[in-house]
């Protein structure tokens, strides 16, 4: 085989390694109450992805429960945000373990259902910074 041939082959096997990086992308960008927002990590790659985009919004929630004895990702919560007003200004279904949320700063209330069982955390978000909060049910 020759140089040439070989050097197209790995540009092709690298072309094809990164089309499927690109499969792996960020889920779209979706809105409640015109709150930007982002849900997912259904896979490793797309949990990848969305952990890395994370890092540029204010709020992610990690979202799991606790079955024989360790942690399981969890599909299908719903997501209130309540703020200082107590007026309910996101409400959203998760479509995966994670979802970052495009928050003003400001003192907020979390409301996640799962299965019946609501679980609250009060959160405050802080102008040009980003927080993870994990929330699991039993």
């Amino acid at each position: 085989m020759s140089m040439k041939t070989l050097l197209k082959i790995i540009f092709a096997v690298q072309m094809i390694a990164m089309g499927s990086w690109v499969l792996a992308q960020v889920p779209d960008t979706q809105r409640s109450q015109g709150i930007a927002y982002i849900s997912g990590g259904v896979g490793q790659d797309e949990t990848t992805a969305i952990l890395t985009e994370a890092k540029q919004w204010p709020l992610t929630l990690e979202l799991s429960q606790i079955e024989n004895g360790r942690g399981v990702w969890i599909f299908g919560a719903t997501i209130k945000v309540i703020d200082s007003k107590k007026q309910t200004i996101f409400d959203a279904q998760a479509d995966g373990p994670y979802m970052l949320i495009n928050l003003e700063p400001g003192d907020y209330a979390i409301e996640a259902s799962y299965q019946g069982v609501v679980q609250k955390r009060a959160i405050s978000i802080k102008a040009g910074a980003s927080q993870k909060i994990s929330i699991f049910w039993k």
